[in-house]
């Protein structure tokens, strides 16, 4: 497990399947935790060692994403900026991100703004990320507008959630993210490659 996440994390070693059939059992014995407490809890969780924390903290979050205050936000981006690697900022924003950010637009204005201008990648991969979930909800003005504003970046997560994003929404909507891949000549050869993946050129 270290070894796949490049050294950059210590594991307990347990895997996947193990580890959400044991959170399945603590929750159905004590229950989710109280909404005033997920907080605290899952910044405790993320100062441990061993990735499997964090990934117990994303689980938790995720199971009372549609319960979530607004200033929650600000936990959400505390996670995503730190420890940040692709497990758990791909997990957080396409999933409990977007799901906050539709529940709380003035929530989506204020940090969405911020984020996609970001110095920190982590953070504008989210930006474009976020709406993986929406299909025929997408706001495809906003997200071409996000990714003319990433590209000539040489940084590949941010080149992959390109591609990754024009390829989910090309489930709804194929005709215009081809369109949108031929008269975007910028278009690292990665992000090109994984849009046009599931609907051809």
């Amino acid at each position: 497990m270290k070894k796949y996440m490049r050294e950059q994390f210590e594991f307990l070693g347990i895997k996947t399947p193990l580890r959400v059939a044991l959170q399945k059992e603590f929750v159905k014995e004590h229950g989710l935790p109280p909404l005033n407490e997920i907080d605290v809890i899952a910044r405790e969780l993320w100062s441990l060692s061993q990735r499997e924390f964090q990934y117990t903290a994303t689980s938790l979050i995720g199971k009372l994403e549609t319960k979530l205050e607004p200033v929650f936000i600000s936990t959400l981006e505390y996670l995503i900026v730190t420890k940040s690697w692709w497990d758990t900022v791909d997990t957080l924003a396409g999933n409990t991100v977007g799901v906050h950010l539709k529940r709380f637009p003035k929530v989506r204005e204020k940090y969405l703004k911020q984020w996609r201008k970001s110095d920190n990648f982590w953070l504008r991969r989210t930006a474009l990320l976020f709406q993986l979930g929406y299909k025929e909800e997408t706001d495809f003005n906003l997200l071409c507008e996000i990714i003319r504003e990433n590209l000539g970046s040489d940084e590949f997560f941010i080149n992959k959630a390109i591609g990754w994003a024009l390829r989910q929404y090309a489930w709804t909507n194929p005709a215009s993210v081809k369109e949108f891949v031929r008269e975007t000549k910028q278009l690292s050869p990665l992000s090109r490659r994984e849009a046009l993946k599931n609907i051809g050129s």
